[in-house]
Formats: C-alpha cells, sequence, structure tokens
C-alpha cells in the first residue's frame, strides 16, 4: 500500500496556492527592480501572465453563452424564468445603490481630496493627460448616441462579431437568453438534440476551466510581478493619494467582510464563515485579473460545489451578475467623483450627489468586466455633475491595484445574489 507524502501540494487550498503566487510575484518584482532589472520582467515574466489573461478571455464567452442557454432551457418554465430574471434584477440594483450611498458616507466623512497637496496634482494631471484625453473622447462619442443607446447596443447585428469581443458581453447575453427562450417554446422532442449538444458543449468548456484554473497560481505570480515592474517610478504618486487610497478600500472591504456577510446571513440559510471561506480563491483570482469575466468560471464552480447554488441559479444569475452587478465599481466611482470635486474645491449639492447615485446606478450596466471597464463611464458621471473629465487624470495612478480590489468586490456580490435567489434550495453547511 502506497502512502501519500503529508506535504501533497494537491491537498492544499487553491486559494493558498493564488496567495503565495501573489506574494511570490511581488517579491519577484521587487527584487529585480532592486537590482535595475525591471526589463527582465517585461521581457520574461510578464507575457506568462498576459498567456494567463488570455486563455481566461478565451473561455469567458462560450461560458457564458453555453451556460445562460444552459440555465434558461433548465427552468423550462417560462414563467418561473421571468421571476428569477426579475427578481435577479432588482437585488442587483439594490445592491448597487446600496454600494455607491457606502462610498458617498465615507469620501464625505474622510474628505481625502483636502490631504492631495495642489502641485502633486498638477504634476499627476500632466502624466495622464495622453489618457485622459481618449477617455474624454469615447466619452463624448457615447453620450452624442442619445439616452437610449445602451438599449440600442444590446441587441447585436451579427453574433460572431459579438463573440469576438468581450466587451461585447451585454450582447451575448442577449442571445443566449432570446435563443433560451425560444427553446424552452417549443415541444422537448424538437430540442432535444439540440439541447444534448448544449450540455456536452457546457462539461467540456467546464474542463478546460478546469484545465486553466490549475495554471492560475503561476498566471497569478507572473501578473504581479509585472504589476510591481510596471509602477515602480510612480511610488511618490501613490503615497501623495494614500488617503484617497485607504478610503476606497475601507468601502470596498466593508462591502466584502460586512454588507454581504449580512445578506448572507438575512436571506439565506448559509453559514457566514463558510461563504467568507468559500470566496477567497475567487476573490484572490479576481484581485490579479481585474476581470470579473475572467473570474467568473471559477465563481460559478464555487458557488455550485462550495455553496450548493443549483445550477438553474449559477447557470444564469452569475454570467448575467458579471455586466449588470458592479458593487465594486459603483463605490469606486461615487468615491472618484467626490474626492476629484474635493481635490478641484468644487462643491456638489444635494442634487449632484443625486445625480451621482442615479448616474452611476444607471450607468454601471453594461460596464464592460474586464480591466479599466470603468473609465468611460467615470468621465461621463464627472462631465454630468460640472466636474471637469481631466480630474480622471489624478486617480489614475493608483487605479490599478483598486481596480483589482473592486473586481473582487464585484465577483463577491455576484455569488451573494445567486446564493439569496436560491435560498429555498440552499443547505446549511
Amino acid at each position: 500500500m502506497k502512502i501519500k507524502p503529508k506535504g501533497n501540494i494537491a491537498s492544499i487550498p487553491l486559494y493558498i496556492k493564488i496567495l503565495v503566487g501573489m506574494i511570490a510575484g511581488i517579491a519577484t518584482g521587487m527584487l529585480f527592480i532592486s537590482f535595475g532589472q525591471g526589463e527582465v520582467v517585461q521581457l520574461w515574466i510578464k507575457p506568462w501572465g498576459n498567456i494567463f489573461i488570455r486563455m481566461l478571455q478565451l473561455i469567458a464567452v462560450p461560458l457564458v453563452l453555453v451556460s445562460l442557454i444552459k440555465g434558461v432551457t433548465g427552468i423550462e418554465d417560462i414563467r418561473r424564468f421571468s421571476q428569477i430574471g426579475l427578481k435577479a434584477l432588482l437585488i442587483y440594483i439594490t445592491t448597487t445603490v446600496c454600494a455607491i450611498l457606502v462610498g458617498l458616507a465615507l469620501v464625505l466623512s474622510v474628505k481625502p481630496g483636502n490631504f492631495v497637496d495642489a502641485a502633486v496634482a498638477s504634476q499627476m494631471k500632466e502624466s495622464f493627460q495622453h489618457v485622459v484625453n481618449e477617455k474624454m473622447s469615447a466619452a463624448e462619442s457615447t453620450s452624442e448616441q442619445g439616452p437610449l443607446s445602451f438599449l440600442n447596443d444590446i441587441v447585436p447585428d451579427n453574433l460572431f462579431a459579438a463573440s469576438s469581443n468581450n466587451s461585447k458581453m451585454l450582447q451575448v447575453i442577449f442571445f443566449a437568453i432570446f435563443f433560451g427562450i425560444a427553446a424552452i417554446s417549443l415541444p422537448k422532442e424538437k430540442t432535444k438534440a439540440v439541447l444534448k449538444v448544449v450540455d456536452s458543449l457546457y462539461d467540456i468548456i467546464l474542463k478546460m476551466v478546469d484545465y486553466i484554473i490549475r495554471f492560475a497560481p503561476y498566471g497569478v505570480f507572473a501578473l504581479m510581478a509585472a504589476l510591481v515592474a510596471d509602477n515602480s517610478s510612480n511610488l511618490s504618486i501613490f503615497a501623495a493619494l494614500g488617503m484617497y487610497t485607504l478610503t476606497v478600500i475601507a468601502g470596498l472591504l466593508l462591502l466584502i467582510f460586512v454588507f454581504y456577510p449580512l445578506l448572507v446571513h438575512l436571506f439565506t440559510r448559509i453559514q457566514t464563515k463558510h461563504f467568507i471561506r468559500s470566496m477567497y480563491p475567487v476573490q484572490l483570482l479576481a484581485f490579479t485579473t481585474s476581470s470579473s469575466a475572467a473570474t467568473l468560471p471559477l465563481n460559478m464552480e464555487t458557488t455550485e460545489r462550495d455553496l450548493g447554488i443549483s445550477k438553474e441559479i449559477t447557470s444564469f444569475v452569475l454570467p448575467v451578475g458579471t455586466t449588470i452587478n458592479m458593487d465594486g465599481t459603483s463605490c469606486y466611482q461615487a468615491i472618484a467623483v467626490v474626492f476629484i470635486a474635493q481635490v478641484m474645491h468644487i462643491h456638489l449639492g444635494w442634487s449632484e450627489l443625486i445625480a451621482i447615485v442615479l448616474l452611476t446606478t444607471i450607468s454601471s450596466i453594461g460596464t464592460p468586466a474586464i480591466p479599466g471597464g470603468s473609465y468611460v463611464i467615470l468621465t461621463m458621471v464627472l462631465s454630468s455633475v460640472g466636474i471637469p473629465a481631466d480630474g480622471l487624470a489624478l486617480i489614475l495612478g493608483v487605479d490599478r491595484p483598486l481596480d483589482m480590489l473592486r473586481t473582487s468586490v464585484n465577483v463577491t456580490g455576484d455569488a451573494t445574489v445567486a446564493s439569496i435567489i436560491d435560498k429555498p434550495r440552499t443547505k446549511r453547511k
């Protein structure tokens, strides 16, 4: 009889492996920078992180398409489908508004804009002006399309074109739901063969996801090493925006460790501690990839396997949540808008604050679930409440690590809503 070694690496939890990869990546990046070899990280380590991201992006659209079709057709009753969809939408909007209010309460209390030196703010504007110009142009082109342009963007004119662009995830979701509704409206004997193919594709894609996730600790290592090397010249900017950064972090951590566990405690039968522990791998992967779409495969696997959420719910609620549920992004945007106004000494009254809540809530629906997907939306919100859009330059220097954390909040919110909707089937662990 063979005895397995106690230190078998396969027995180590995934989140521990990812955490080790993060720490090792940071240490490696700092080591190479200390020897003036940051270029080595860019040439020989960063590409492995990029490969990991590309693999996740590769699987995102097929996973959303197939899982949504499977989820909608699995409901079978079109009335139940409408009930689940409406319930998910209402809960997502509610949590988004709560996240925005948390952000506003913190930024108005701490007033981090008062801690930024005017000279530093001016320097940051100049450093990121070219990026700001790009975002302003994108925002202007979007605003010219009219108030209902987002509805027009939901319906694709070419499925293959939509499937080739991860930022068009809403269009893929529309087709998948439309396809699923048509399928459950027909007699079962007519759709049986197609649904068998969908089931087989779903199993194959999940196996692909399993292979990709096994590579996660190594991809995370490469991404963190590259992140440290990329931002080695901006340490003074990070220091100048310390209070703003801490305010955002406080808001996001409140959502992760207080708001969502409270919802889980009140509206599900899942133990709060179990929910928090189960979400660690998902949160760490989201933190390193900064992409809700890239983290979707692991989030679906975790909520179904560890939280006991049914396939019917995970297959529908989570893919939709990656696009319309952006609690972390919304909380961050509320803080960022007010912070920029404080730095520029622009007074925001109650009407402007209410406008921020409404605009951020509406615009969060359809924000691309990819790194930096909130920039264009943030520019539009700034302009709408009378703040110069070039104020975006004030926060770009510290945005990357905050983008990582707010993505962790987004995916945790998705799992929370799925747990709430699946309440009758959720078992206490």
